[in-house]
């Protein structure tokens, strides 16, 4: 069980971008791609085949899972994520200053 998953809002903790928040779009193994985070320009070439224009697009790049914090919503801070298991046998995450599950 991955303590981000893909649709957490998250809260850069280390980096140059230390302080914004943003949805995970993906996450690719110990890396996570959060929405308007690490923005990087990519020259690309133009492919008639795909149809796609070339030029300079600028997209989110990976940044790693340990720099970002799952976002509390009750107190609007980074916080710490636990794990219980509930009495029906499921596995949920927790946040770990107040207990309360983390819903999806």
């Amino acid at each position: 069980m991955n303590r981000i998953r893909k649709g957490d809002q998250v809260i850069v903790i280390a980096g140059a971008d230390k302080g914004k928040t943003g949805e995970v779009l993906r996450v690719i193994g110990d890396k996570v791609v959060v929405q308007n985070v690490r923005i990087v320009k990519r020259h690309t070439r133009a492919n008639p085949q795909l149809n796609q224009p070339g030029g300079i697009v600028e997209r989110e790049a990976p940044i790693h899972a340990s720099n970002v914090m799952l976002l509390n919503p009750a107190t609007g801070k980074g916080e710490r994520i636990g794990y219980k298991v509930l009495e029906d046998g499921r596995k949920v995450r927790v946040f770990r200053s107040s207990g309360e599950a983390i819903e999806g």
